[in-house]
């Protein structure tokens, strides 16, 4: 007997009990389920919740394969143990050793991730008596691209049960949250243990333990380094291909290019709000270049570091190219209506640049501007709307008239 049919099986044994959700969530994970949809006005398509989910974690896998690799090259390359690779292709970054380091770093917290986070789904499920939701197969993998290496694990499952439970499962599950999950997770370990979420020592692996010492490294990412007004020791080669020190998934502008493309062909990711999320940040970069270039503010400045950065250097530094294309996205937390798109991805690189170079403090402003830009998503969509009334309404007035 095989194992679909001992699943299959399993399902019909305890139908309708509160465990039913759970084998049936595991069954339809596995293969396509039995059932099929009765009554009403259906759409045939050949895309569902479950493949939308995969599509956009094959997106990620690339940035996942790289983070691995680059953790292992970046504290090799602190510790002096390597030479610096001088060219994406020299060789020295596709070494074995640099990707044991980032197996045993970047695994755990991906199983950490979707362990605390699929347990809660299921409890979720068996309590409230409704199908375990593929909403989390997304999150569960952003989750240990979005947060420093050497995360303790204990932390990252305290915060993702508080990113399901309060940013997601109070709100009634997938598809009703107003805030985008990943990121609620990510924003509770920031303001719950920051001292693990920022500074010089926490994005290269084990660099904390070596504070103190006299080989002590120093992981310090390109906008800490600038919110400090210190040089820009990177190429642009180095920030494009992603050889630089960050969070797990979003140092390679270049994977994250490609996820845009591939998410844009699936018709998954919405191009609108990725281009208008980069036309914003351009703006306002180039507004922060002009007040430079016309010596409002001089070089001893707390904001001139950033603040002087050519304008498009912006998209190849910190999370701003991950979050415009995977985190403001989201179809849930997003706009929904197509001028509500171009308004909110705008906002949303135009904050993101302000709050980078405002905040010396925290230089990475994209969670902040996607989280708020969430909660307006419903606003900018309801003007948009009655604007759309209005004009219709004038229209059918002059027709009458």
């Amino acid at each position: 007997m095989g194992l679909k049919q001992n699943l299959h099986n399993l399902k019909e044994k305890y139908k309708g009990t509160k465990m039913a959700p759970a084998f049936n969530a595991i069954h339809t994970f596995l293969y396509l389920p039995n059932e099929t949809t009765h009554g009403g006005t259906h759409i045939k398509a050949a895309d569902d919740l479950k493949r939308t989910m995969n599509t956009v974690i094959m997106a990620l896998v690339p940035c996942l394969i790289f983070g691995m690799f680059n953790a292992g090259y970046q504290h090799h390359v602190a510790t002096g143990e390597v030479e610096r690779a001088m060219s994406f292709f020299s060789g020295n970054f596709w070494n074995l050793d640099n990707l044991i380091i980032g197996l045993y770093k970047v695994l755990p917290l991906v199983i950490v991730s979707y362990g605390v986070g699929l347990a809660i789904e299921f409890v979720f499920a068996v309590i409230k008596g409704h199908e375990v939701e593929e909403g989390y197969l997304v999150t569960g993998m952003l989750v240990p691209l979005i947060v420093p290496v050497d995360l303790p694990l204990w932390m990252l499952a305290v915060a993702v049960a508080f990113g399901v439970v309060i940013g997601k499962e109070v709100f009634g599950g997938t598809g009703m949250n107003i805030l985008n999950p990943a990121l609620t997770i990510r924003a509770f370990l920031f303001f719950a243990y920051p001292t693990w979420m920022s500074g010089d020592k926490v994005w290269v692996h084990d660099a904390v333990n070596r504070v103190g010492q006299p080989d002590a490294i120093s992981g310090e990412t390109i906008l800490g380094s600038l919110a400090q007004s210190q040089p820009l020791n990177y190429s642009v080669s180095d920030m494009f291909f992603g050889m630089i020190p960050g969070s797990v998934g979003e140092t390679s502008t270049l994977l994250i290019l490609l996820g845009a493309l591939f998410l844009i062909f699936t018709k998954i990711g919405s191009w609108r709000i990725m281009l208008s999320s980069v036309i914003g940040a351009l703006v306002m970069g180039f507004i922060f270049n002009m007040v430079v270039d016309a010596e409002i503010i001089g070089e001893t400045s707390k904001f001139y570091g950033l603040m002087s950065l050519d304008f498009w250097k912006h998209l190849l530094i910190g999370g701003f190219a991950f979050g415009a294309v995977y985190m403001a996205t989201d179809p849930v937390t997003a706009a929904q209506t197509n001028k509500g798109k171009w308004i909110y991805g705008f906002l949303i690189g135009f904050i993101s640049i302000m709050i980078r170079v405002f905040n010396p403090a925290y230089p990475e402003g994209v969670m902040l501007a996607i989280l708020l830009m969430n909660v307006f998503a419903p606003t900018i969509d309801h003007y948009v709307v009655q604007g759309n009334v209005k004009r219709r309404m004038k229209r059918l007035k002059a027709k009458t008239a």
